[in-house]
């Protein structure tokens, strides 16, 4: 039997260190294996399978961008297998009221091209002009892996197996996560309010009940979470391979049909 939903609100997320160590440099690590069952697996919508979402790069409501993204795509696509584990994940938060919202999903090309390339590095360096080189390289890939069209290094939004997500009332307000989505500063990593200190606010303490509950839900259904990121998910890619411990990835570079 499933632990009850505020049970997980209360349990820490655990310090993420060693999921950080095992990130680094996992797509170099983790091999795919392209005889999986898996691996030619179709790209579906996820919201035909009565999961609610937005694509965040495709709207002009989409802080701190405020405006679409060129080359973004309306829909929200992932590997079949991902969609009905988050369904399943929908079903045990039903009861409770609550349900999955995604920002992203598959992501073409161009738009992590952009992020990597361009907009992120020129953030990052207007908050710190000193960031440059290899040290403004490591910031960006913090939050975003570097684009490519090798197969065998695929970035993980590429595979249709990695969801950026939160959680929300059905048909609702989102809950409070302490960031805004896309928020590339320390702020948005997993543990941030594991690791604060007694002394918070309320605020925070909304935003660590409910970071622990996404994380453990997902979780629950053998998703694994990115160490710096509270919204990012996935399942059967290589990163997915590198913080479970799983000795191959399911899916490669994956493309609407």
């Amino acid at each position: 039997m499933s632990p009850p939903l505020e049970y997980l609100r209360n349990r820490p997320i655990p310090d993420q260190a060693n999921a950080r160590v095992a990130r680094a440099g996992f797509r170099t690590k983790v091999p795919l294996d392209t005889a999986h069952v898996l691996y030619g697996e179709s790209l579906v919508d996820v919201r035909a399978y009565g999961i609610a979402g937005d694509n965040f790069y495709h709207s002009e409501k989409n802080p701190p961008y405020w405006r679409r993204i060129d080359g973004s795509i309306p829909d929200l696509l992932a590997r079949r297998t991902v969609v009905e584990k988050l369904a399943a994940v929908n079903d045990r938060l039903k009861p409770a009221g609550l349900e999955l919202y995604l920002f992203d999903a598959w992501r073409p090309r161009a738009v992590q091209a952009y992020f990597h390339d361009v907009w992120t590095p020129a953030e990052l360096q207007r908050r710190n002009p000193s960031l440059t080189g290899a040290a403004l390289l490591a910031e960006v890939e913090t939050y975003w892996a570097a684009p490519t069209d090798d197969p065998m290094l695929p970035a993980p939004h590429s595979t249709g197996a990695a969801c950026d997500l939160t959680l929300r009332f059905i048909g609702s307000d989102q809950l409070w996560m302490g960031s805004i989505f896309d928020d590339a500063t320390p702020l948005a990593h997993r543990d941030r309010f594991e690791t604060s200190g007694a002394d918070l606010a309320f605020s925070d303490e909304e935003a660590r009940a409910n970071r622990r509950l996404l994380h453990w839900v997902m979780t629950a259904d053998s998703f694994t979470g990115h160490p710096d990121e509270w919204w990012h998910f996935s399942w059967g890619d290589q990163l997915w391979a590198a913080l479970s411990g799983a000795g191959a990835a399911h899916y490669g570079l994956a493309q609407p049909s």
